[in-house]
């Protein structure tokens, strides 16, 4: 007998409609495939938050969306951390547009809403200042919707975390999540010697102190995390009593352009610099599109 399906494109129509029936709450995962050092799978970020969100389901309930691989990187900050820690190399990245990816997740808030979800969780395993401005954007979108909006990123469900941390770049964090999680996408012979020169690609300093075990650990953390907050979102709606109808395509236009649209300006992703950087060099291969277009 086969496990209990939570992956939206794996169930069948009756099994979408019973797990809908026990536990109306949907979880929407992105990342994208980046450079984590030679260890760890390109698809780090994504993997990592898709295979946490199907725990959560399995254990809690819900059903978990298609995974969503295309997202931020390449300019503004992104590109001046990728000149550091990238390099030349070729980056093997599925970027886009800040903008296309806070549409994209308009449309994503839509569908749940069309289709009833009484929650939404919105689960990013990528980092940099992203997951602070898709809170901004389900704060702009919650009063429009009845189905009740959550985004964070993993990290803020890590708690305690690895000595104290929950997040990080492709460290002992990130790498010993994707331990417990993915272990045929983990290879730690890849790493170079403590003082070898080799490919580093975006190494965490520490990821040679990554651990199966405390991944393990930290992945439950996260479970029963997302499982309280679905559980909050669930009781939301049910005092909200909502009756409101799903908005069409052009209602979810109207919204960007009148509402989100003038507000883009002020996100942290759509800025060319954060703090105190300095722009790449212009012989970098992050430089042609580091800037960031005014799109406000």
């Amino acid at each position: 007998m086969r496990r209990r399906e939570v992956r939206w494109e794996r169930m069948f129509p009756d099994e979408l409609e019973s797990a809908f029936k026990d536990f109306p709450v949907v979880y929407f995962c992105y990342g994208l495939c980046e450079p984590h050092g030679p260890h760890n799978a390109i698809g780090l970020d994504a993997l990592k938050a898709h295979a946490i969100a199907c725990q959560a389901a399995y254990e809690h309930g819900g059903i978990v969306a298609p995974l969503d691989y295309w997202h931020i990187h390449e300019q503004g900050g992104y590109a001046v951390w990728s000149h550091h820690s990238i390099g030349e190399t070729r980056p093997w990245l599925t970027s886009m547009p800040a903008w296309q990816h806070f549409k994209n997740v308009c449309y994503h808030v839509r569908a749940a809403d069309a289709l009833g979800f009484h929650g939404a969780i919105f689960f990013t395993g990528h980092y940099g200042p992203n997951w602070s401005d898709l809170k901004t954007l389900l704060g702009i979108l919650q009063p429009h919707f009845g189905t009740r909006l959550y985004g964070l990123p993993d990290f803020e469900a890590n708690t305690p975390g690895f000595d104290g941390r929950g997040g990080g770049h492709a460290g002992k964090v990130e790498t010993s999540l994707l331990m417990a999680l993915e272990p045929e996408c983990v290879d730690m012979t890849r790493i170079p010697g403590q003082n070898e020169p080799g490919l580093h690609l975006a190494m965490g300093g520490d990821a040679r102190e990554s651990n199966r075990r405390i991944g393990e650990r930290m992945v439950a953390d996260e479970v029963r995390w997302l499982g309280g907050k679905a559980k909050e979102l669930l009781d939301e709606y049910a005092a909200l009593k909502s009756n409101q109808k799903p908005l069409t395509f052009d209602q979810v236009e109207e919204i960007w352009d009148k509402e989100v649209r003038p507000r883009l300006k002020s996100f942290e992703t759509m800025k060319s610099l954060w703090g105190d950087q300095q722009p790449p060099p212009e012989n970098s291969r992050w430089y042609s599109q580091w800037h960031v277009p005014d799109r406000g």
